[in-house]
């Protein structure tokens, strides 16, 4: 039998040319034993009869299993499949190669490992109670690709029950980076970010985060926008856009996206579809578009660049690419390192903040944020992370 079970069940031919089947063939993970087993000392050792004295320490002091077994440094990355990329709904094991990339960046950036797992159920109740069930074997469980507004409560839930870290990476992953983004922009065209009026368009995970830590950083002048047009006080909403409607649209915009644009300093889509032209010149002088939907961004990013002093999208093949990899390896890893009991707001602050700080004085509009493969980010982020949580006085150390 082949030692590589994939080699048993070869690319069907009509994948033989793009090399992404290539790629994630047979998976991309696997899982590596830290210690060889050379002799019948080392069995008695790494298993029976060895591991019963581990374990009945463990069983008498559980707060050891953080020295003893690798859960302190396991993420889980748990999906239920529901808006898996630009791809939607397309159930679990259609999203299993994708937490399995994200796997791959926790080890390539963080040097955690982490193990995918994808849920056949889309049951608050029950998504929450499988969380809770596998818990005590990871250190941190990053929600992936659920859809909206269920996410919201999932994490909310699991954050209030477990003593670890939790993130949604869809919301709050997109949330850091387009901060520190927004903080290197506003620098670029000599703003302060109270001094920016921004306009959002999307409501779900991503708008409604965003929205908040951007709040929380000093922008004070923010309008969301869902498909029905500006969120405000006269209409009839529920759930986390009745906290937009509560928070945001101090000049009580009532209109479209598009005539809330008029004037704005910023754009920000995290939602699909397409912005006119005409809208994006209607914008103030030196204003900034990040227009994240990918892989087609609602401002095409040639035609924003004539008019704004600065574009960011969510693509790799142009500048300012607002990645998510730019933020939850750290994020993770900080968390952990400190022995963080969840993570906070100013936490995620401190992740913006460490992300922009990492271009420094290379600061111009076509690099606002790091390259995604810049070294250097994970280890500021959690530098700043671990600080944050230490400061804050929320971990077990």
């Amino acid at each position: 039998m082949s030692g590589n079970p994939a080699s048993e069940h070869p690319v069907p031919d009509r994948f033989a040319d793009d090399p992404a089947f290539a790629v994630h063939e047979g998976g991309k993970l696997a899982v590596a034993s830290t210690r060889s087993i050379d002799s019948i000392a080392d069995l008695a050792l790494t298993y029976t009869p060895g591991v019963a004295r581990v374990s009945s320490a463990i069983a008498a002091e559980p707060e050891l299993a953080r020295r003893y077994t690798w859960a302190p440094r396991v993420v889980a990355v748990v999906s239920d499949g529901t808006a898996v990329l630009g791809l939607g709904d397309i159930g679990p094991a259609a999203a299993l190669p994708v937490m399995e990339g994200k796997a791959c960046l926790f080890s390539e950036f963080a040097g955690l490992s982490s193990v995918p797992i994808v849920l056949s159920t889309t049951d608050v109740d029950a998504i929450v109670d499988t969380v809770m069930a596998i818990a005590p074997s990871f250190g941190g469980i990053n929600l992936e690709d659920i859809s909206a507004p269920r996410c919201f409560e999932i994490e909310d839930r699991l954050r209030e029950r477990l003593d670890i870290p939790v993130m949604h990476d869809d919301q709050h992953g997109t949330a850091i980076v387009v901060l520190a983004a927004l903080r290197n922009a506003a620098t670029v065209v000599g703003r302060q970010l109270a001094d920016l009026r921004v306009v959002v368009s999307g409501a779900g995970a991503a708008g409604v985060a965003c929205t908040k830590i951007l709040l929380e950083a000093g922008v004070g002048d923010i309008a969301v926008a869902d498909s029905q047009g500006i969120l405000h006080a006269g209409r009839e909403v529920t759930g986390t856009k009745q906290w937009l409607v509560e928070n945001t649209n101090a000049r009580g915009f009532a209109g479209s996206m598009v005539s809330a644009l008029e004037g704005a300093d910023v754009y920000l889509g995290v939602s699909g579809g397409s912005v006119p032209e005409a809208a994006i010149a209607s914008m103030a002088d030196n204003c900034i578009v990040f227009s994240l939907a990918n892989p087609i961004p609602e401002v095409d990013p040639e035609m924003a660049a004539k008019y704004a002093a600065v574009v960011a999208t969510g693509r790799s093949d142009l500048p300012n690419q607002i990645n998510n990899v730019l933020a939850f390896p750290g994020v993770f890893r900080g968390a952990i390192d400190a022995g963080a009991t969840g993570i906070t707001e100013e936490m995620k602050l401190a992740a913006a903040t460490a992300i922009a700080d990492v271009v420094g004085e290379d600061l111009r509009a076509d690099y606002i944020v790091p390259s995604p493969l810049d070294r250097r980010v994970a280890t500021a982020v959690a530098e700043a992370v671990a600080a944050c949580a230490r400061e804050q006085g929320i971990t077990r150390c």
